[in-house]
This record gives structure tokens, sequence and C-alpha cells, in this order.
């Protein structure tokens, strides 16, 4: 166990062909509306990039040096185009954006408290692996606070007032239940607005937990079907929800 935790403490391992041995929350959306898109790759889309440079800049700021970054306007632009080569790049705004928020967040007290305490243990960037519903699923928290006994996930939001909505739609409700069995803490969420930077600090409730641990058990039971079932015909598939 205690090998495999260290080969997933590297992004290239965890991220690769070793780390796809184990189910994880980013394949809850995809197990519960089309499991036959499990083992496509996902597309970089900005808003993914965005979050990562901020989780870098709050946890790692050694590794931003790691991103590609390029004044230009828009991505539509030729300057873009040319300068990025193809690639998925930050716009220079993006990342003067990202140095706002992180200033916000590390200049709250609460915060900085919870993620960098002077005194106490935690860590950053933390794998972990556990069996829930006869699978193995993998999670790597931003920072686990054993003096709390918490584990923190940082996310960025277009809007807080809405990101009660946005912890189902994006599967946080989940994430929250696989990291809870995984470190065994509670799990607590600092959020920040990226238009305003208000910031807001996001605990869970009971039913938060069961609503994620359902979402695992329909991924999981998709998951069986689809890629544990002998000779499982993909076409016979279908979803069956009471409206």
């Amino acid at each position: 166990m205690d090998k495999i935790i260290d080969k997933l403490r590297d992004d290239k391992h965890y991220y690769g062909e070793f780390g796809q041995q184990f189910l994880s929350n980013s394949n809850i959306s995809t197990l519960l509306k089309n499991p036959a898109n499990l083992r496509h790759k996902q597309e970089n889309i900005p808003a993914f990039l965005v979050g990562g440079y901020f989780h870098t800049a709050i946890l790692e700021p050694d590794k931003l040096n790691s991103f590609k970054i390029v004044e230009a306007s828009t991505r539509n632009t030729k300057k873009y185009k040319e300068l990025s080569g193809g690639e998925m790049c930050l716009l220079q705004s993006e990342v003067d954006q990202v140095e706002l928020m992180q200033e916000a967040v590390m200049s709250n007290d609460v915060c900085k408290d919870l993620i960098s305490p002077l005194l106490g243990k935690y860590e950053y960037e933390t794998p972990g692996i556990t069996e829930l519903f006869g699978n193995m699923w993998k999670g790597k928290a931003d920072i686990i606070n054993h003096d709390e006994k918490l584990v923190i996930d940082l996310k960025t939001t277009s809007d807080l007032e809405k990101f009660r909505w946005s912890a189902s739609k994006y599967n946080y409700d989940s994430q929250a239940y696989i990291y809870s069995k995984i470190f065994g803490y509670e799990m607590v969420f600092i959020v920040i607005d990226k238009k305003s930077h208000q910031i807001g600090i996001f605990d869970c409730s009971p039913e938060f937990y069961k609503r994620g641990e359902d979402k695992v058990r329909k991924a999981s039971e998709a998951y069986d079907l689809y890629y544990g079932t002998e000779g499982f015909d993909f076409k016979q598939y279908l979803l069956n929800e009471t409206l």
C-alpha cells in the first residue's frame, strides 16, 4: 500500500497509466452519463487550467514555471495560436486574476490558519486509495489539516452565491464522500469568487455526503456492468431514472 501511495505522489503516475487502474471522482460524471466514454481522453478546458494554476499558486508555488503563459487578449487571436504551438496555455490576464485570488485567500486569517498554520501538522497534495462498493478509488487531497482533522479542498467559482448548485453539478458531493473515506476526516471547501474575490468556507452536511455516496454507488454499478461483465454488449446499456 505504501509503495502505491508513494508512486501516486508523482502526477505523472497519478494521472497516467498507473493511476488509471483506480477510479476517481473525475470519472463520476462519465460513469453516470455514458460509461462507454470512460477510457476517452478528457478535453482540457481553460477553466480547469486556471483552477490548476490557482491550486499550484497556493500549494506548490515552486511549480508555477511549468505553466506556459501567453500574452494575448484571447485564445482566438493569431498571436495566441502562434505562441501556444497548439497547446492549451494560460493567458496573462488569467495569471493576473489568479494572483489577486491568491492574495485574497492568503490575506484572510481564517483561510491562512486552515491552509498553512504556523504550528501544527498538515500535508499538501496527498494521494490516497480505498475500496468502495467493490472497486478501488483514488483521491488527492489539496490540504490535510491533522490538527483540525479536516480535508480541505480549494475551489474557484464564477458566482459564490450559486456554489451550492455548483457543488451538485460538478460532483463535489461525491468527492467529499470519497475523500472522507480515503483520509478519515470531514471535508471543507474553501471557495473564492473569480470576479469579486469574495471567499466562502463550506462544510458538508450528512445529506451532502449521502448524495455523494449514492453517486459513487451508482457509478460503481455502471462500471461493474460495463467493464466487469464478460460479454456485455455496450449497445444494451440504458439509463433508468424516476422523474
